[in-house]
């Protein structure tokens, strides 16, 4: 029996090599919650212009959806914490390089544009060696705790960098911000390339590209998985389409930018202690319980439509990122279950992208559909989006099959 399934809790702090993956990962968490707000403030300083802010941003974000899939296939063909040593080790010389221009005096946007386009390349590589630099570091029984461990750490860092990095813009100047990051994803960086050099499955077989059409093979022969990607992305979809009129709406009737940073806290705090809750519960199915968590998320997109007071906002919002606190540590460590040990990082890949592409999408369609129809018709219509896409996984027979046991027929090929 394992932990998902109820056994005695494993002390996952004692585990050798954990602690390292775990002060690796976070210290990679928080150098990346530094930079979109530290390159914001710099690009206004430098031009003030919007274009140019888009410009860079969307330079940052094409590389990652383009390239995701090939980096699922080398964190499965290499070691991948070699793939992590070397991603954390560009991006940090990306900021180095970005920090370095701006103490220059010699801003470029189309230099900024270049590397953050490098920046978002490496995250491309970088984001799919999660689930396996777990695997290889965790046994299958303390795998949920590791994932709470880390979740618990990505939460903090998406709390704090923002305030970070605009505290070291502002104190030291964006030159030296940017330094302060290039070092924190020089340690991450070293911290992960110093685990061992253990996988519990590698797929070294055929070549580059055979491997990336055998990783879209390895997904689409799991309607439970990809059922659930879907989710995901109707999920972050919707959720670009609250932090786009979430904090319009608490500005003109709420009360002021006061009330979003009230109801955006208490979202992170629901998300934290959702991460710290989920290796707590008994989870006999899964992918039941994941389901319920995603369909929280309508809650604050319901409660903005109908205009409800801001505590009932902050409660809903609270309630919906508890549930994806949750939904995200009993989802990895089912992947890290269910699927080959020589396949985790390109199924992570595919998460990922899907994720990615989602929310900017949401963030850029709220505002026009908004002003055409109002607020209420998109939030709305994003809600029940989120509980269509979420509940509709449990009319799947092999969705509700899914248990906290890892099946034998997983085992590296």
């Amino acid at each position: 029996m394992t932990e998902l399934t109820g056994q005695a809790p494993v002390r996952v702090l004692r585990i050798p090599g954990f602690p390292r993956l775990l002060l690796g990962r976070s210290l990679s968490f928080l150098a990346t919650a530094l930079v979109p707000t530290a390159l914001t403030l710099a690009v206004i300083k430098a031009t003030g212009s919007a274009t140019d802010l888009g410009l860079v941003l969307a330079a940052e974000l094409v590389p990652q959806l383009v390239l995701l899939p090939l980096g699922g296939v080398a964190a499965d063909r290499f070691p991948a914490q070699r793939v992590a040593f070397l991603a954390d080790l560009v991006r940090g010389l990306a900021q180095l390089a970005i920090g370095a221009e701006l103490l220059l005096g010699s801003v470029r946007v189309l230099d900024l544009a270049a590397l953050s386009a490098v920046t978002g390349a490496a995250i491309a590589f970088g984001t799919p060696t999660m689930s396996p630099l777990v695997a290889a570091t965790v046994p299958p029984e303390a795998r949920l705790r590791a994932n709470s461990h880390l979740g618990v750490a990505r939460g903090i860092a998406l709390v704090a960098g923002p305030g970070v990095a605009g505290v070291l813009v502002v104190a030291v100047g964006a030159g030296w911000a940017f330094l302060a990051t290039a070092a924190v994803f020089g340690c991450a960086a070293v911290t992960l390339g110093g685990l061992p050099a253990t996988a519990p499955g590698r797929d070294t077989r055929g070549s580059f590209f055979r491997q990336l059409a055998d990783g879209w093979q390895e997904v689409r022969g799991r309607p439970w998985f990809w059922s659930n990607l879907i989710g995901h992305g109707v999920s972050n979809l919707a959720a670009g389409v609250l932090m786009t009129l979430g904090p319009l709406i608490a500005v003109d009737r709420l009360g002021g930018e006061f009330a979003w940073v009230v109801v955006y806290q208490a979202g992170m705090a629901g998300m934290l202690l959702g991460a710290v809750t989920a290796p707590r519960l008994r989870v006999p199915r899964p992918l039941v319980l994941t389901s319920v968590c995603g369909a929280l998320f309508a809650l604050p997109l319901i409660t903005f439509a109908v205009r409800w007071p801001t505590w009932t906002d902050a409660v809903a919002y609270g309630i919906a990122m508890a549930g994806i606190g949750v939904l995200n540590t009993v989802w990895q460590t089912t992947v890290q279950r269910h699927f080959p040990a020589d396949a985790l990082a390109r199924a992570d890949s595919y998460d990922a992208l899907l994720s990615f592409a989602a929310r900017p999408l949401g963030l850029a369609v709220a505002a026009p559909i908004a002003a055409w129809t109002g607020e209420a018709p998109p939030l709305l219509t994003a809600a029940v989006l989120v509980l269509v896409a979420n509940l509709g996984v449990l009319a799947l027979p092999d969705a509700r099959a899914i248990t906290g046991r890892a099946p034998q027929d997983v085992n590296p090929r």
